[in-house]
């Protein structure tokens, strides 16, 4: 397996480290850092071992499980998961049934890795088990208020603690909930520029524009208007192009009005797209067919590598950072975001077309050769109604530059 120059400076960095922070922009491979050095630390290490990954969602811990279970190359491993979603391999939010698992591991003589959720951490906490090394991925989210505690006991009572994330949070009081909190989050250990990574064929850049709509967007006909929108900009797409379009919804009530109160799934479905869509409230669904989590994350890796396959993608917050969805070409934003959501909800669609990635490593087409790419950039479009939108677009525009032309992570301040 052939590393970039990034991953092996920033597994390098976990090697001689204890404890520290990385920052690797959206599809910099920072699963694979994670996973080539849980490998190598269990392939060395005399006595069984117990990892834990945190995620911020039961999709994208459940996802990060499967990944490192197609590259894992260590025999007597065994998975628990600890959080309350769907899956085949063992689950319990029971701190005493967490005990009882590690404690059989270590008479098997097995690993135990524990993929789990920055909500079910105390879990792990509680159970009171001896832990090797804890990688917190998308490690911002550690910083909220009801799971800093679970981070900062499992950071002190774990041997190692690795925090990984494209976009930091900070706190003004160094020793308050951020992640410049170093008794907690150790010092940075390395920090990627998205421009190297364009540049070495890791990643794409994106290109922004605005979808200007000479019309007034007023919140009793929200739901109305965003279904034309997006048909508008969906008519508005190359006609060669098998676009796969994440939509960021408003919100839950209008997302849900847009497709259960008009013809937009119709409407879609007659220009030839398939229609997913997710929330926390209704659930997954695939072409109006409600679906468990499980078989909506299969579907949507499957649609997105099939270069044939058109979709529309709606969400509402849960496909905005972590989860991989292959092939994505285009995101509309019918929302204004935080600045660390816009960051990584650009990084959904910058990662390189499969088979550009494949030219890249056979060495066919030189990295960094944008212009022979078949992806050249990842789309993100904000509609801008004459009341609204403009404070999203310059947002995002400022998002931009500091990724992407700057080169620095996107983070925030609380207080």
């Amino acid at each position: 397996m052939k590393l970039r120059s990034h991953q092996i400076r920033s597994l390098d960095a976990l090697r001689n480290a204890y404890k520290g922070t990385l920052y690797i922009p959206t599809g910099g491979g920072k699963s694979l850092v994670i996973f080539l050095d849980m490998i190598c630390r269990m392939s060395q290490s005399v006595s069984p071992m117990v990892t834990v990954i945190v995620a911020p969602r039961i999709l994208l811990a459940s996802q990060l499980c499967s990944e490192f279970d197609e590259v894992n190359t260590v025999d007597s491993v065994k998975y628990l998961h600890v959080h309350t979603g769907e899956t085949h391999f063992t689950k319990t939010t029971n701190s005493d049934k967490i005990n009882s698992e590690f404690r059989l591991c270590q008479e098997n003589n097995q690993h135990l890795i524990i993929f789990t959720t920055y909500n079910s951490l105390h879990r792990i906490v509680e159970s009171g088990i001896d832990i090797d090394v804890v990688y917190f991925d998308e490690a911002h989210n550690s910083v909220k208020k009801n799971f800093f505690t679970s981070t900062a006991i499992m950071s002190f009572m774990s041997d190692k603690s690795f925090f990984f994330t494209a976009t930091p949070k900070y706190h003004t009081n160094p020793l308050a909930n951020g992640m410049n909190n170093h008794m907690v989050y150790g010092e940075n250990l390395i920090t990627v520029s998205a421009p190297e990574l364009i540049q070495n064929g890791s990643i794409l850049p994106a290109e922004i524009s605005a979808f200007e709509i000479d019309d007034v967007r007023r919140k009793d006909t929200a739901a109305k208007t965003d279904c034309e929108t997006i048909l508008n900009i969906v008519d508005n797409l190359p006609d060669e192009s098998s676009s796969k379009v994440l939509v960021a919804a408003p919100n839950t009530k209008i997302l849900w009005n847009m497709l259960s109160g008009s013809a937009i799934i119709q409407e879609l479905q007659n220009r030839g797209y398939e229609i997913l869509h997710i929330t926390s409230k209704h659930g997954a669904y695939v072409n109006r067919k409600k679906v468990s989590r499980e078989v909506f994350f299969d579907t949507l890796t499957t649609y997105g590598r099939n270069k044939q396959k058109r979709f529309i993608l709606f969400h509402y917050s849960i496909l905005s950072e972590g989860i991989n969805v292959p092939g994505l070409t285009h995101c509309v934003l019918l929302r204004n975001l935080n600045v660390i959501e816009m960051a990584q909800t650009i990084g959904r669609v910058i990662r390189l077309d499969r088979d550009d990635a494949s030219d890249i490593a056979s060495g066919k087409i030189p990295a960094g050769a944008l212009h022979m790419y078949r992806k050249s950039a990842g789309f993100v479009t904000v509609p801008v109604y004459q009341n609204s939108g403009k404070d999203t677009i310059n947002r995002l525009k400022n998002v931009f530059r500091t990724i992407f032309v700057d080169g620095d992570p996107v983070h925030s301040y609380s207080r």
